[in-house]
């Protein structure tokens, strides 16, 4: 009988079908069982841990393969799709995935799969997605790629193919997209892509380094939407043919060589909204067919040759929103009814030669955020409307020739975050409006202006202030009370003023405060004690005043103070002898004629006979001798009694401690034991602040090194192995691979793949460093820089490496450089056996300035040390030590020398060097400047700095004498 709920005739149905046609059911269970061996294989060519979201991929429930998870199918059951990115899978990809003969798309990307990529190409009949992005395949790209007929989607992009593009890959009939961006290709672009006209798509820029320029071909490509090439080492002209792309939404050429001027037909892409052609070296006018160009909203032509006027076709664009033509040559004034579109959200208009006064309309639309018009020739006043634009964040229009009073509300605009107007002629007073100021504005400029008035008491608003500029004005009045409240301010500069009276004591809550300059003003009365307080505090200026009575010994208890003057006031007694003031210089005291101590006029010191004390030292009563005897020998058993628990404890906690857990990131042929084998004194290959670090043989001849990272502080780590297991995961061709940690409750064990030539700095610095010419620093350079960017860009959450040097670069047998310790530094302590970890963690001479005096990082922090580590490798010299006097590092050295100019680079190489391309050398001094910026805004992102460096290429070679 049926069980209850079927249907009766149903049940007898399907045993009529199953008996009469057994091999219906057979073969559906025969093409699934196929399947799945095909998919199992790929998970087991994975290496290391399979991700749990391919659980489901498990043969006991073959039969349901259409629903394991990233597997689609079609009507049939046959498999179509085979999505498997973002895992973090490393290995290699199964030979047999070609047995999915529907296998329609393929999509294995960001991740860490390696090597060739070698697959039987042409038996993926069917294929039409192919998407490997972010892996590390390396070797010439895949000419069987060729073969594949259906193809409409390739992304070969963000790996480490070299060599050249195959020209079979302009015989793609169907392709749809294409990118190859990211790699490490060389040779000219390919005239055959242009055959690709069904392509909507290309992406070819990013690492690579083409020969020659853009073919005219591509030209043909009518059903492009996107090109993007930049970044690639192109030289020449823009083809005009590229005009004929009437489809195309995207034009990205920026960060090439491209010479020559604006080809006017580009005014024929009528569909065009982003055009980016920066940082080239074009010539001539920005074309007037430009005017055509109704659906632009990006509008790029910063650092290029181009001059003449703006012309008035930009100002006519309907759509328009960001327009950077900084660092050219364009003259005349800014056209005045920019901005009457309504549409503005960015203007940079920088580094030009542009005159007359800034248009009215500019923020019409109230959708401007970022007006940068610095170092121009413009006069006049700032319009009224500035102080309606309620959507300003940014603003720098320094170095001008502006004149008038600020706006009325401007400097309280409710996103405005940066105000910078210094060297102008602008005048009147600081208003001082009640209304709460913007907690945003954390960066106020206006030095070298002729301002007057009182410093408003609403200036203690700004709460999240960092940088107070007011240096060179005619401000006067008393500090009001209310700069207490600036509790994040960082600078402050009030110098070459007319303030008077006294500093309030409320400056001791700026706790952040870093930088004070209050020189060259009016100031009396004594310097607060509160000043002491405020324990960042690296730089005080407070000379060229009346202020009077004596030093507080309070500030020479201030550790972090590296610089003080306090000259030329009415300052009267002794310096105090402690602390910082035993560092400082006389000029630090010059042109106080009732100062004295050590470093000036000695003090006369009045003999006051000491107050007689009489026989009281008689009159104690002395304790008898048996008592003295009793009380040391208690002591002698307390002691006894604490040294034998103390033993007991250890022996008790060691036995504990013995048990060790090794965690593998990769398949590993050895265990713990072999791990422990390495820990001899006889293996030692380096010591630092991070810990001692060991060569191993493992059983089967590898080299790996072991960095001991020493004993943790009770049973927990604090996080430790939480971190190494995310940095465990990294896999990268510029990084040191971390194989495998090794802990137990008192040591943690670092194993990593061993690195033959050891430290960059060991190399470079040694007596070995002249064979490192500049060919080969470049390379290190640009393969570090990308180690790095990696870190910063591409793995989420970022991971700050906190402590880049050139020590921790190591290279391989072929001096291919590997960041190492990345992310770990936050972990580490200074435990006495470093000569160079500072306590703040990081290495002196590579600390960024916030760094060291905040104690705040971000990864600007790293481009710093970076810019460091290039200057080592152009000059041979260590950070530190050796640059002629006391407290100069190689950063300020390197600026003393080249005045800042990337030409200035000949009188600071190496002396080793033999043969240097000087183009290269300038540029690369060029980035390790921008690197070094004092302020971290201001300095580039790593993966900025792979792409300058990758353009360093220059054919002209300089011969040292």
């Amino acid at each position: 009988m049926a069980p209850s709920g079927t249907n009766p005739f149903f049940f007898t149905y399907f045993l009529v079908v199953f008996f009469a046609y057994p091999n219906v059911i057979t073969s559906s269970q025969s093409h699934n069982l196929r399947q799945a061996k095909i998919l199992i294989s790929l998970k087991q060519a994975f290496v290391a841990s399979v991700p749990s979201t391919l659980s489901s991929w498990n043969m006991s429930n073959y039969m349901y393969l259409c629903s394991w998870t990233r597997i689609t199918c079609d009507d049939t059951k046959s498999v179509t799709s085979i999505d498997i990115s973002n895992l973090n899978i490393t290995g290699s990809l199964s030979p047999n995935i070609h047995e999915l003969t529907r296998l329609q798309i393929l999509n294995i990307s960001n991740n860490l799969f390696g090597g060739n990529l070698s697959l039987e190409f042409p038996r993926f009949k069917a294929l039409q997605v192919l998407d490997a992005y972010n892996n590390n395949y390396s070797g010439p790209l895949p000419l069987g790629a060729a073969q594949l007929l259906q193809l409409k989607h390739l992304d070969f992009g963000g790996n480490y193919f070299s060599g050249e593009i195959p020209l079979s890959y302009g015989g793609f009939d169907r392709l749809e997209f294409l990118s190859l961006a990211g790699n490490d290709l060389r040779g000219p672009i390919p005239r055959e892509l242009g055959n690709l006209t069904n392509l909507r798509w290309l992406q070819l820029g990013y690492f690579n380094q083409f020969d020659e320029g853009i073919p005219p071909e591509l030209g043909k490509l009518v059903n492009l939407v996107r090109l993007d090439l930049s970044s690639c080492n192109l030289k020449g002209p823009i083809p005009s043919e590229l005009g004929s792309l009437n489809m195309l939404d995207t034009l990205f050429l920026q960060k090439n060589q491209l010479t020559g001027v604006i080809p006017p037909q580009l005014g024929n892409l009528t569909s065009l909204k982003s055009l980016d052609i920066s940082v080239n070296e074009l010539t001539g006018e920005i074309p007037i067919d430009f005017s055509g160009l109704k659906e632009l909203t990006l509008l790029n032509l910063f650092i290029n040759n181009l001059h003449g006027e703006i012309p008035q076709c930009i100002v006519e664009l309907p759509k328009l929103e960001m327009l950077n033509l900084w660092r050219n040559n364009f003259t005349g004034s800014i056209p005045s009814k920019l901005g009457m579109n309504g549409k503005l959200v960015e203007i940079d208009l920088s580094s030009n030669r542009l005159t007359g006064l800034i248009p009215k309309s500019l923020c019409l639309g109230r959708n401007l955020k970022i007006l940068i018009l610095l170092d121009n020739f413009l006069f006049g006043p700032l319009p009224d409307d500035f102080g309606q634009c309620y959507t300003l964040s940014r603003v720098r229009m320094g170095q001008n020739y502006l004149s008038g009073s600020i706006p009325t509300g401007f400097l309280y605009l409710p996103e405005l975050s940066l105000v910078e107007l210094q060297n102008n002629y602008i005048s009147g007073q600081l208003s001082n409006e009640k209304s709460s100021a913007s907690s945003k504005l954390e960066g106020l400029n206006l030095s070298n202006n002729r301002l007057s008035g009182s410093l408003p008491s609403a200036i203690g608003n700004f709460s999240g202030l960092k940088n107070l500029l007011l240096t060179g004005n005619g401000f006067s009045g008393d500090i009001p009370s209310d700069i207490g409240r600036l509790e994040n301010i960082l600078k402050l500069d009030l110098s070459r003023n007319n303030f008077f009276g006294t500093i309030p004591p409320q400056i001791g809550n700026c706790h952040s405060l870093t930088y004070l300059d209050l020189s060259q003003n009016q100031f009396s009365g004594p310097i607060p004690v509160q000043i002491s307080q405020i324990h960042m505090l690296n730089y005080i200026n407070i000379s060229w005043n009346h202020f009077n009575e004596s030093l507080p010994e309070e500030i020479g208890s201030m550790k972090s103070l590296t610089s003080a003057d306090f000259s030329h006031n009415n300052l009267s007694g002794s310096i105090p002898e402690t602390g910082q003031y035993l560092f400082s210089n006389s000029t630090s005291f010059i042109g106080n004629p009732y100062l004295c101590g050590s470093c000036l006029t000695p003090c006369n010191i009045t003999s006051n006979s000491p107050s007689k004390l009489g026989d009281g030292s008689d009159n104690k009563a002395k304790v008898p001798t048996k008592y003295k005897f009793i009380f040391a020998f208690g002591l002698l058993v307390c002691s006894l009694i604490f040294v034998v628990l103390a033993i007991i404890k250890t022996r008790k906690g060691s036995k504990k401690s013995n048990l060790w857990k090794l965690t593998a990131f990769q398949k590993l042929e050895f265990g713990s034991e072999d791990v422990l084998e390495c820990l001899k004194e006889n293996n030692i290959i380096g010591r630092g602040g991070a810990g001692t670090v060991y060569r191993g043989t493992m059983p089967n001849g590898d080299y790996v090194a072991v960095k001991k990272l020493g004993i943790s502080k009770g049973s927990h780590d604090n996080g430790l192995s939480a971190e190494v297991k995310t940095l465990g995961k990294i896999r990268h061709r510029y990084i040191v691979r971390l194989l495998a940690f090794c802990s137990n409750k008192e040591i943690n064990l670092l194993v990593y793949e061993y690195m033959l030539n050891g430290s960059l700095g060991e190399v470079l610095h040694g007596k070995n460093g002249g064979h490192l010419q500049w060919e080969t620093r470049l390379k290190i350079a640009i393969e570090a820089a990308k180690g790095l960017s990696y870190l910063h860009h591409d793995c989420s959450p970022m991971i700050i490496h906190r402590d880049v040097k050139s020590n921790n670069i190591l290279l391989n047998s072929e001096l291919e450089a590997h960041v190492a310790d990345f992310g770990l530094a936050k972990f580490f302590h200074n435990n006495g056996t470093s000569e160079c970890m500072s306590a703040i963690a990081g290495s002196y001479g590579y600390i960024a300035p916030e760094y060291a005096y905040t104690l705040k990082i971000d990864e600007k922090s790293d481009v710093y040390s970076f810019g460091v580590v290039l200057l080592e490798l152009i000059t041979g010299r260590r950070p530190v030590g050796n640059f002629g006097e006391e407290g100069v590092d190689i950063v300020q050295w390197t600026k003393r020398e080249t005045n800042w100019s990337k030409e200035g680079v000949v009188k600071i190489l190496d002396e080793r060097l033999k043969n240097v391309a000087i183009g290269e050398a300038m540029q690369v001094f060029f980035v390790a400047m921008l690197c070094v910026e004092e302020y971290s805004v201001e300095r580039p992102t790593m993966r900025e700095v792979v792409q300058m460096l990758s353009q360093a290429k220059q054919p002209n070679t300089f011969q040292i004498q």
